[in-house]
């Protein structure tokens, strides 16, 4: 700690009164830093933290609630401490308005300009025109080596088909990319900041996707967001690839969910 303490005060030209651990960091190790004046700072440790800076200024341009990027450098990032508690709460219609601004900072093409990583997990962001192609190259197909042969071989076969099942050129859109519950904190019926993103553009309903694998959002968020027609035939492709990583990062507990949206999809 006092190690990680000296290289905060010499990033803010601050001096450090205390360093603690903070929960909720499955990947990364993150850490509640309090100044000797008396400003608390969230520090984040990773191999892709100043990858990860970009990102939330990014989405800081829509105006949607993030921290502040106070200092990156190499493996270490410090921003602002955001009110609110993990978890969104009573703030789905709040979080609707958020990611609709989100969205709305769109793209030529698909991906990012820089890959990123959950962990271990290599995401490869490189930019495609063609929607269903960036999703079977870079999000379903890059698992495959990963996977036994039985699952490798219907992740293949959904890839076969991917352009059967989505949009060939969906606005291309402002992703949070890691959209799940613990990635919102929130305060009251308001989202107070989003958290831990893995941004790229592609078809906002990923970010849907990603919050019905874990979390139950109302009706009244779907209607709010005035998703495409056919959404929900679409869920499950998109819910594939967080199952994927999941497995490859936490074992096989996982793969029951990927085989359920395999199902659902006729594989």
């Amino acid at each position: 700690m006092k190690k990680l303490a000296q290289r905060v005060a010499d990033l803010l030209e601050e001096e450090v009164g205390s360093v603690s651990g903070l929960g909720g960091g499955d990947i990364s190790e993150v850490f509640e830093v309090s100044l000797v004046q008396g400003a608390r700072r969230v520090v984040k440790l990773g191999r892709f933290v100043c990858v990860e800076a970009r990102m939330l200024e990014r989405i800081a341009e829509t105006g949607v609630p993030v921290p502040e990027v106070l200092a990156c450098s190499d493996d270490l990032m410090v921003m602002t401490h955001c009110a609110g508690r993990s978890g969104i709460g009573t703030a789905w219609s709040d979080l609707a308005v958020a990611l609709t601004r989100l969205w709305s900072l769109t793209g030529t093409t698909y991906g990012w300009d820089e890959d990123y990583a959950f962990g271990s997990v290599a995401l490869p962001n490189r930019r495609m025109a063609d929607w269903p192609a960036f999703w079977r190259d870079n999000r379903l197909l890059c698992h495959v080596p990963h996977l036994p042969a039985d699952l490798a071989s219907r992740i293949e076969a959904v890839a076969a088909r991917v352009h059967d099942f989505l949009p060939a050129k969906p606005t291309a859109g402002l992703l949070h990319g890691d959209l799940w519950g613990g990635n919102v904190l929130s305060e009251g019926g308001s989202v107070t900041a989003l958290i831990d993103p893995a941004c790229y553009h592609g078809h906002r309903e990923v970010d849907v996707a990603m919050l019905t694998l874990f979390d139950r959002p109302p009706e009244r968020f779907f209607h709010a967001l005035d998703l495409e027609p056919g959404w929900e035939g679409r869920l499950p492709v998109y819910r594939l690839f967080p199952l994927l990583v999941h497995y490859r990062l936490f074992g096989a507990g996982y793969r029951a969910g990927i085989e359920s949206e395999l199902h659902k999809l006729g594989f």
